[in-house]
């Protein structure tokens, strides 16, 4: 009977030692696992950080290649704003004339006889007839020309400012919109075709969004750069279908053969001369809409142009 008691103990011993290995040894795994785990949490967003900042800097380069286009919009409404002022500086003298006699008749420091005989002669030297007619067209055009440099610059910083990576429900046809907007001086030498459907809302990233569309439609736009015997085409389409929303841009550019096919999505590779292109906006185009669980295909051929599809699920 001891001799099993002292067999049973020495079994319990061994067995809550071999307990106490494999617990101390799981302690150890789970803390080196939770370290493990942190240390991939730090450097998933530091990647997501730097992804972020990479988008930026994508963002003001293609900002610095539309520079030219944008002074040249701005400038455009600046020079009829400009000689409006102008011309109203020139009418200034008249109506402060006109309200002084008015005040003054009014105070009673001259008389009827007075105020007609200034009024015959501020309408004989200025015609007053052709003011009236003219100063609502030099009001009206001004404030045309200020709203439309403002709406320039709204869309400028609209796509220049630094946001988050944050989905909200959306219409993807904004971004759409923002970017023809942004692009229509750059695109200026092409003919734009749009077939537009009206989507339904998803989630999306509509600053992200509106960076793929202005890849797409500045590289279309290059691509068309070198024609000659005709005119560069782009046709965009938007529509929805299957649960699923595709974007589609055509362009009758220069095309592209099979070795620019393989690596249009790598990073930094570009087809455009030295200092011309980063090399990132096709990258960029891939990791926003693999962000949004979509897919993107490319048809080209050299000499008959291309045709980007990207298709995007639903997500409500």
């Amino acid at each position: 009977m001891a001799e099993d008691d002292y067999n049973y103990k020495k079994a319990y011993l061994r067995e809550k030692s071999a307990r106490d290995q494999l617990e101390t040894l799981l302690e150890d795994k789970t803390r080196a696992l939770f370290i493990a785990n942190q240390e991939l949490e730090e450097k998933l967003e530091t990647v997501k950080n730097q992804q972020i900042t990479l988008m930026q800097s994508e963002k003001m380069a293609t900002l610095g290649t539309l520079s030219a286009g944008m002074a040249h919009e701005i400038n455009n409404p600046l020079a009829y704003i400009t000689s409006n002022v102008e011309s109203i500086k020139f009418i200034k003298p008249v109506l402060v004339s006109l309200m002084t006699a008015a005040q003054q008749f009014v105070d009673k420091s001259i008389s009827v006889t007075q105020l007609e005989s200034i009024l015959v002669q501020l309408n004989r030297e200025n015609d007053l007839s052709f003011i009236v007619d003219d100063i609502d067209d030099l009001v009206d055009d001004t404030q045309e020309g200020l709203e439309r440099i403002a709406h320039i610059v709204s869309n400028l910083v609209d796509f220049a400012s630094l946001k988050d990576n944050v989905t909200t429900m959306a219409d993807i046809t904004e971004s759409l919109n923002g970017t023809l907007k942004l692009l229509e001086n750059q695109l200026g030498t092409c003919a734009i075709e749009l077939h537009i459907e009206k989507l339904p809302l998803t989630q999306c990233n509509i600053s992200s969004m509106k960076q793929v569309f202005v890849n797409l439609l500045i590289n279309a736009k290059h691509a068309c750069d070198d024609l000659r015997d005709q005119q560069g085409k782009i046709t965009i389409k938007l529509f929805a279908n299957k649960g699923n929303i595709y974007i589609e841009v055509a362009d009758n550019g220069c095309g592209m053969d099979a070795d620019t096919l393989k690596q249009m999505f790598d990073p930094f590779f570009t087809t455009k001369p030295v200092g011309q292109g980063t090399g990132m906006g096709m990258a960029i185009v891939y990791n926003v809409l693999k962000e949004h669980n979509g897919t993107i295909e490319v048809e080209s051929e050299v000499g008959k142009g291309s045709l980007i599809r990207c298709v995007i699920p639903i997500t409500t």
